[in-house]
Formats: structure tokens, C-alpha cells, sequence
């Protein structure tokens, strides 16, 4: 058993963390430890003064030391005397706004918890086991279960809450976050992943600061702008040393987090749905579940955290048949033709990509409908024959016949104004009464609250999936939400429905993946918009940034990768001048950086030179060769692309067997000494030769003295070295 339940102290142990908490004299659960396994009650840290200012509980009677203001919660109320961040607030019958939780019982169970309706980490029953901890509010009716699941294997620990109204009176919910961590005291530094379009998943490291720091989304998705995982790490923390905490919410809508560093500079983490845009309403005996957080922690340092969360996603979040399978090389047209294509430009595009190997042909944007521009046709999802003479299935049977697969792009959650769909369902549009509604692109959104709207969009997708042999599915999404409103809920209910719509989402998703299970199903939302663990439970890879840059993109991907797998990003190799930045990059840097994901091609192959024509075949070939390194290896980064003179990345077999050391030097100086970077993954007692050479190295070499980078000429300077025990 890796939970332990004795004398109401809970420790949850993975191989090489404990999680503890205990419910005390006054059933008060309050959080223990998150660290290191130690074995021990660490209850015996918690040793408070009398705080002014910081009241105490009726029933503490007159022990001025104990105070929910002071002491680490587990899962805080509103409104009882904790002045910090809670995590549940309600309002009940009588207007009245507080939660005291008190402890109630607790259960053991073999295997992992589910949740209904949304994602969510699975595992066999031997793999983990569920802890679930029941709370009850001291007056009224709410019950609130917390869930722990807890792998050993992967050193992960997983939190989300059940909140059940056992009145007959209605509650309202204001905030219902997934995860309340407080982590006491010490010196905690923040990293969160901020960004915009074509520049997602920057990684912000600061001080905590005293008072509240916030990450969030309002935009109805997880967003370009702020991605919905957080790390907490000592100030000496580096990718190889130093503790440090990481969180992932496995949801796809608005979300928060908010750090706060308290009086007593103790700290405390609440992560969830974003308040600002929720409020739902529990009838008699009604039950909301919250989605749920993935929780990580490392003593040695961001690197193996970042392994810890790799695997949990990559092996216990995706699913189905790509899950581990190897990705086919895709060309997509979109930044060959955007909307100006026909059937004879499509085939021709095709016929070359055949000949130099590529094994899929993206059909992107346009092909649907009257959709000669971004102003129409959303929602029309029947083949426009004026483009595809013939119609879909005679273009899909041609690209097979030239032994590719086919793959096409869908936007399902939009709807044009200038559409048939719209002519004949303007109510199916997300938009106030009486109120003009906010574009975005060009374009409304579908409210996916709507029973009506998601069985449309379920036929008419099945519709086209039946019509032809189609492989793959690019699942796109180009605007925030505003205008929140629905015809499907009354007047004081419209606070349920941003949470309704990607409950909606997410049934769709899984109606589509289950009637198709041979489709690889690839998210994007312009790009990285809704890169975030709950997609990635539907879809096993995610257009990683509509950024195409190479440069541009060692930094995108570098942030992405702090939490998720190199499997779920895809990444192309486009044209110069690029079509985003206007930067020129050498044909072999732009292949080199898009082998760090599900490789592909988003240009037209007829407009290389020959020697170009000759590298993408080497290069499909490289990455066929490299692929099961690349996605089933340990991944490292090497330098840091925001601070460094260079990028540089590697991929480690898992038995230090082979290490492939890839990336990029920025630009080149004269009269320097090459560029040298220490490797890591190796074992050191082994001896390593450099693929084209005969030059032997001793796996402690390489990792303490470090690998001499090719000498950089030009800006830009591909690095692409391969190293295999002899």
C-alpha cells in the first residue's frame, strides 16, 4: 500500500515523494508535507504564535496559537477566518458565503479514480491507487470529496474535488478550484509560461513576491498567453539540482492560479477554473466535479520533473492507436496556397511530396463550403466541388494511389455570419440579446452548450470521414470566446455555461475518437492557443505555434517542453523568408529544430532547388531513422535558447545506449573558440563514438567535459550529432 491512513495522518508515497496531511482534534484537514519521502509525522513543524489579526475558531476555545488564518489547508473555505486565497467559495440559500470544512471519513481504493466528462490521467488497477477524503461544511449541506490518485512509478500525484450539495435548499458555487497547495515555509521562486499568437509558452522565472501573483486565461481556452501549469522551485534550483514542484491542470477552458506568499511567508497555491467567469448552481443531491491537476516533485532539479510529467502524459493522458506509435511526415498546404488552391495545384503539390517521401498529404483551410477568404464558410462542412472537381473522395483516392495518406482541417466550434449554417441557425451562435457580437477573424463561435449544435457538428464530420479514406484530422480553433450567453440555460444559470462549453467540447471529442479510432487527431487553436493536457487526452499531438521560425521556435519549444512531451508537439519545416518573422534560416537548421516534435513539411516542395528536393528526402529519412529516439528517449535541454549563444537539445536512449544532440548556434563571431556542450543521459563507464567518425568518447567525458559544437559559419548553424555505444 502506498497510502497510509493511520491515526487520521495521510501519507501518500511514490517511489521517491510523500504527500501528507492530517485530519486534527478539530477535524480540520491540514496539509503536512510535499517533499521528499521522509518516513516521519511532519507535523512536528508546524508550531505557530498567537498572530494578530488572525482569528480563531469557536471551537478552538480560547487557543489563541490555532488559526485556519495561519495553518496549512488542504482545501480552503471562504469566509471562516482564512484571509488567504480560498479555494471553494459558495452562497447559500440565506445569502451567506461561508465553508468550514471539517473532515468526515475517508476511503481507500485499489486503481485510479475517473471523472465524469472530463479528462483525466488513467492508469491499470496495479498501477495506482485513489485516496478519497470527505469533507463537510460545519452548518449547511455541502460535501466536499477531495480525490488523490497516487503513482509510484511515475512520482505522481494527482488532486481533483467532488462538491455535493445533501440539502434540499440550492447552493451556488462561486470558485471551485482542483487544487489547493500549501507548502509552508522556505524560499520559492515561480516559473509560469506566458505568451501571445506565434509566441506561446515563454517560461518567466521570478521571486515570490509578498502578497498574490496570478497566471490565468479568460479567454474561454487554455490560451497563447498563459498555459495552465505552473512550477514552484528553490532559488538554487537548475535543470540538474535544487527541489522543485510542477502542476498541470488537465482543462482546456479559463483557468487560474493564483501564488499567494502570506504574512508569515508561507505559501500557498490555488489552481483551477477561473472564477471570474463561473457560477453553477447545485440542486438537491447535485454533485460538481472540478477537472484535475497533475502534481509532480523533484529533488534533483526542473530536468527530472520535466521526465516525471513527460511520461505521465505521454503514457497515462494520451490515448489511442498514435499514442506511442510513430507520426507519419506530413505536408500541409497551408503556407503554399492558403485559400488559392484547386484540385490540380493540390496534386501537384502532392505528387512531388510522394516522390521524395513524405507519407501524408493536410488538406488545410479552404476546401469547405464558399471559403475563398476568412470571411465565410465556417460551418459549411460539405466538399466545395468548384475547388475539388471531382469532390473529396477522387482527390483522396489519387493520393493514395502515390502511396501517401490524406489528412484535412477542420475549424467545428466556428460559424461564419456569411454561411448556410448561419442563415439557417443564427441562434447556434454564441451572442447576447441585443447586443452586436465580437468578431473574431471574422467569425462567431458555436455554442457547444447546445445538445443541437454538437450532434450537427458530430454528423456533418462523420459525414466527411466516411466520404474518403482520411487518416488525420487538424482540429482547429481561431479566436477567444466573449459574449457569453446561451439559450440553453435561464437567466441566472448563464454562469455554468464557459464551463458547459468545454464539457460540450469534450464530448464531442469523444464521440469523434471513438467512431474513428484509426484518425490521428491533432489539436491546434492558431497555433499553441490550447496546448494544455485536457486536449491532449483527445488529440496526441497539438500544433505547437502558427510560428514557423526555427529561431523563434527553439524558444516556443523550450517552454513547451518543461511539462509536455516531445511526441505531442508538431512542428513543420517552412519556407524563407518565413512567413511570420521574415527571418532566413539554412534548410538543414529549419529540419533540425522541426525533428524536435511530430515532423513535417508546410511549404511547396516544387519550388526547391534539387539539392533541397534531395535534402528533404535525407531528412524524412533522418527523422525515420531518429524517431523512436526522439519520442521514446529521455529529453534534455542542454543550454538555455531565451539567455544562451546557442539551442541545444538532446534525446538520451532510456538504457544511455545512443544520444542524439541537436539544435542551433544563433550566429557566428570570428577568431573564437567552438561552442561546447556538456551532454547528460549517458552512462559514464560506457564508451561512445560519434556517428561518421571514428573518434571514441567515455560517457563520463561527455557528460563532464562536454562535446565541441561544428564551428559556426553563418547565423544560424544547424547542430545535428549522433553518438552510439560501442
Amino acid at each position: 500500500m502506498k497510502i497510509n491512513t493511520e491515526k487520521r495522518i495521510f501519507t501518500l508515497e511514490t517511489k521517491h515523494t510523500m504527500y501528507q496531511m492530517q485530519a486534527d482534534t478539530y477535524g480540520v484537514l491540514r496539509h503536512l508535507w510535499y517533499g521528499a519521502k521522509t518516513g516521519c509525522d511532519m507535523s512536528y513543524l508546524q508550531d505557530y504564535p498567537d498572530v494578530g489579526f488572525s482569528g480563531n475558531p469557536h471551537d478552538a476555545g480560547n487557543d489563541r496559537t490555532y488559526s485556519l488564518d495561519t495553518l496549512p489547508l488542504e482545501y480552503a473555505g471562504a469566509g471562516i477566518g482564512d484571509f488567504r486565497v480560498p479555494a471553494v467559495e459558495a452562497v447559500h440559500a440565506d445569502g451567506s458565503c461561508a465553508l468550514d470544512l471539517r473532515y468526515y471519513s475517508h476511503t481507500v481504493k485499489q486503481g485510479k479514480y475517473a471523472i465524469a466528462g472530463l479528462p483525466a490521467l488513467y492508469a491499470g488497477e496495479d498501477e495506482a491507487e485513489t485516496l478519497e477524503v470527505v469533507l463537510r461544511d460545519t452548518a449547511s449541506a455541502v460535501e466536499v470529496t477531495l480525490k488523490y490518485g497516487v503513482l509510484p512509478e511515475l512520482d505522481i500525484v494527482t488532486r481533483c474535488a467532488e462538491i455535493r450539495n445533501l440539502g434540499e435548499a440550492p447552493v451556488t458555487l462561486t470558485k471551485a478550484a482542483s487544487l489547493c497547495l500549501d507548502m509552508g515555509q522556505g524560499s520559492w521562486e515561480w516559473i509560469h509560461f506566458y505568451g501571445r499568437h506565434a509566441m506561446e509558452r515563454q517560461p518567466e522565472r521570478r521571486p515570490l513576491l509578498h502578497g498574490i501573483q496570478e497566471s490565468s486565461s479568460t479567454r474561454g481556452t487554455s490560451s497563447h498567453h498563459q498555459n495552465p501549469t505552473v512550477l514552484l522551485c528553490t532559488p538554487d534550483c537548475t535543470e540538474t539540482s535544487g527541489a522543485c514542484v510542477g502542476a498541470a491542470l488537465v482543462y482546456s477552458g479559463s483557468h487560474q492560479t493564483k501564488i499567494e506568499c502570506d504574512q508569515l511567508g508561507q505559501v500557498r497555491v490555488v489552481m483551477g477554473i477561473h472564477p471570474d467567469l463561473f457560477r453553477w448552481e447545485l440542486g438537491a443531491g447535485e454533485c460538481f466535479a472540478t477537472p484535475e491537476v497533475l502534481l509532480s516533485y523533484s529533488s534533483t532539479g526542473l530536468e527530472t520533473l520535466s521526465h516525471q510529467f513527460h511520461r505521465a502524459i505521454r503514457e497515462h493522458i494520451c490515448r489511442g492507436k498514435y499514442q506511442l506509435a510513430e507520426r507519419p511526415v506530413l505536408i500541409n498546404n497551408w503556407e503554399a496556397t492558403y485559400f488559392g488552391f484547386d484540385t490540380e495545384k493540390i496534386l501537384h503539390i502532392a505528387e512531388e511530396a510522394a516522390r521524395l517521401g513524405v507519407d501524408m498529404l493536410v488538406l488545410d483551410d479552404g476546401w469547405f463550403g464558399k471559403r475563398d477568404d476568412d470571411c465565410s464558410g465556417l460551418g459549411d462542412w460539405f466538399v466545395n466541388e468548384k475547388k475539388l472537381s471531382g469532390g473529396l473522395y477522387d482527390l483522396v483516392e489519387k493520393i493514395k494511389a502515390m502511396g501517401m495518406r490524406f489528412g484535412i482541417w477542420f475549424e467545428p466550434e466556428m460559424i461564419s455570419e456569411d454561411s448556410d449554417l448561419y442563415r439557417a441557425h443564427p441562434d447556434w451562435a454564441i451572442r447576447i440579446p441585443e447586443r452586436s457580437p465580437m468578431r473574431g477573424r471574422y467569425q462567431l463561435v458555436l455554442d457547444m452548450t447546445n445538445p443541437e449544435v454538437q450532434e450537427y457538428l458530430f454528423r456533418v464530420m462523420s459525414e466527411v470521414l466516411h466520404s474518403a479514406d482520411i487518416s488525420y484530422v487538424k482540429w482547429d480553433m481561431n479566436r477567444s470566446i466573449s459574449d457569453w450567453y446561451t439559450q440553453t440555460l435561464p437567466a441566472d444559470r448563464q454562469g455554468e455555461m464557459p464551463h458547459r462549453y468545454v464539457l460540450g467540447l469534450y464530448a464531442l471529442l469523444e464521440r469523434l475518437t471513438a467512431a474513428f479510432p484509426e484518425v490521428l487527431f491533432e489539436g491546434c487553436s492558431g497555433g499553441g492557443g490550447r496546448f494544455d493536457a485536457g486536449m491532449l487526452y483527445y488529440c496526441p499531438q497539438i500544433w505547437c505555434s502558427d510560428d514557423t521560425d526555427a529561431r523563434e521556435r527553439t524558444k516556443i519549444q523550450y517552454g513547451t517542453s518543461f511539462f509536455y512531451p516531445v511526441s505531442a508537439v508538431g512542428s513543420h519545416v517552412s519556407t524563407v523568408p518565413n512567413h511570420q518573422t521574415g527571418r532566413i534560416t539554412p534548410f538543414e537548421t529549419r529540419a533540425v529544430t522541426a525533428m524536435a516534435g511530430s515532423f513535417g513539411y508546410e511549404l511547396d516542395l516544387n519550388l526547391l532547388s534539387d539539392a533541397e528536393k534531395q535534402a528533404v528526402t535525407e531528412q524524412i529519412q533522418q527523422f525515420k531513422a531518429y524517431g523512436p529516439l526522439i519520442h521514446n528517449g529521455r529529453y534534455y535541454r542542454l543550454t538555455n535558447p531565451m539567455t544562451d549563444a546557442e539551442a541545444i537539445w538532446a534525446f538520451a536512449a532510456q538504457d544511455g545506449s545512443e544520444i542524439l544532440v541537436q539544435g542551433m548556434i544563433f550566429h557566428a563571431e570570428a577568431n573564437t573558440l567552438r561552442h561546447q556542450v556538456k551532454l547528460r543521459g549517458l552512462c559514464a563507464e560506457k564508451q561512445y563514438r560519434l556517428d561518421g567518425t571514428e573518434q571514441v568518447y567515455t560517457g563520463a567525458a561527455l557528460m563532464a567535459g562536454g562535446v565541441l559544437l561544428p564551428k559556426a559559419w553563418g547565423d544560424y548553424t544547424p547542430v545535428s550529432m549522433h553518438f552510439t555505444e560501442v
